[in-house]
């Protein structure tokens, strides 16, 4: 299984410019409200499928930030 970082502060700050409520995020990614709300608050940390929908959402992508070459 592989170890990802998710840069999760680059999620908030998108979601904070997209204007949406917590709620409208979590109905257009398919995910539960009680997920972001944790997520948001500082409470639970998400996966990398919950991060990949959060971002999708927001206009983003996920890639690598430093890829670990040769593996």
């Amino acid at each position: 299984m592989a170890i990802v970082r998710i840069e999760t502060s680059r999620i908030g700050a998108a979601f904070v410019e997209s204007g949406l409520s917590r709620f409208e995020l979590s109905r257009r990614a398919g995910i539960s409200y009680a997920i972001v709300h944790r997520f948001f608050g500082g409470h639970r940390t998400i996966t990398l499928d919950t991060a990949s929908k959060l971002a999708g959402v927001l206009g983003r992508e996920l890639r690598p930030t430093n890829p670990m070459k040769g593996k």
